[in-house]
Order: structure tokens, then sequence, then C-alpha cells
């Protein structure tokens, strides 16, 4: 399908068709995609707006009697994907403020590591932003499992990335 084809309304006769599911499947789309994937009621709602805005542009494509199934399907998928996203970005300065980051440091030295760690966060410039965050999470004693879970990465693209982000970083020294 071309980027054409999805620019495309459909007929207006579809319309009323789509208010008639809406008012009958919504809710059920909203508990299913709820039990599917734990998040928070914003992400699901907005997941199953999305599909629904999909259904719009593609009912033609859609078998009668299986629109659930695709509308559960579609707001899953985005929704993973949304989950996906923001688990991959990081917020040091929200996690410190919890006191999260440096649960695995010793109270006496943490003054002193922050210290270090600000200085060498300066010299992490030459990293792209995902080994960034990797050694930065290492760097404050998360293991690779850990890292893993954080980012949404496998524990082998975690020992990659580490890996190129500390030759880069012995490169650039």
């Amino acid at each position: 399908m071309s980027a054409a084809d999805t620019d495309k309304t459909p007929p207006a006769t579809d319309h009323p068709a789509v208010a008639l599911l809406y008012a009958d499947l919504a809710p059920s789309l909203r508990r299913i995609v709820a039990s599917n994937v734990a998040a928070p009621s914003t992400v699901v709602e907005d997941a199953c707006q999305v599909a629904w805005s999909r259904m719009l542009t593609q009912r033609a494509e859609i078998r009668a009697g299986a629109e659930l199934g695709w509308l559960v399907t579609t707001a899953t998928r985005v929704m993973l994907r949304t989950l996906h996203a923001r688990r991959r970005e990081v917020s040091y300065e929200a996690e410190a403020e919890a006191g999260e980051l440096w649960r695995c440091v010793d109270p006496r030295q943490r003054a002193e590591l922050r210290s270090e760690l600000s200085e060498r966060l300066g010299e992490l410039r030459a990293l792209t932003p995902r080994q960034r965050r990797m050694l930065y999470l290492q760097g404050i004693g998360y293991d690779y499992a850990e890292i893993a879970a954080r980012t949404g990465d496998s524990k082998r693209t975690v020992q990659r990335q580490l890996l190129r982000g500390r030759r880069r970083l012995r490169q650039a020294a």
C-alpha cells in the first residue's frame, strides 16, 4: 500500500457504520487492550483512539465481524511501541531526584561519586545517546540484565553497545 492510498478517506457512507461500531465495541476494546498489556490508562486510551482512526482509513480491508479483533491487535501493537519507546528514554535527572539511580551506592560516597560522574558525563559527548545511557546505567551499578530491562534491549545488545562505547571513549581520550 502506497502513502497515497493511506491518505484517502473512506466514503462518507462508512463513517456511520464506524460510529455504530464505536458505540458497540469501544468499552470492550479498552478493557481487552488494558488486560493485554499493563500500561497507564492514558496510553491505553491513546492506543485505542489510534486504532479507531486507522480503521477509518482501512475499513475496506477489514472483514465484517472481525473488527474487534483487528482493533485489539492494532491498539495493542501501538501501545507496545509506545511503551517500548518510553522505556528507551531514560531521564537521569528525574531518576536521580527520586533516588533510584543511587540505590546501589554507599551513602558516604554519593557526593564524591556524583561530582566525578558529572565530570565524566562531559566526556561522553563523543558517544551516541544510546551508548551514553547504557554506560551511565552501568556506571551507577546496573548489570547487563538490569540495563537490558531498563532500555528494552537484549543483554547481547547491551554488551555490544557498552563495548563500542568504551572503545569510542578510549579513542577520544
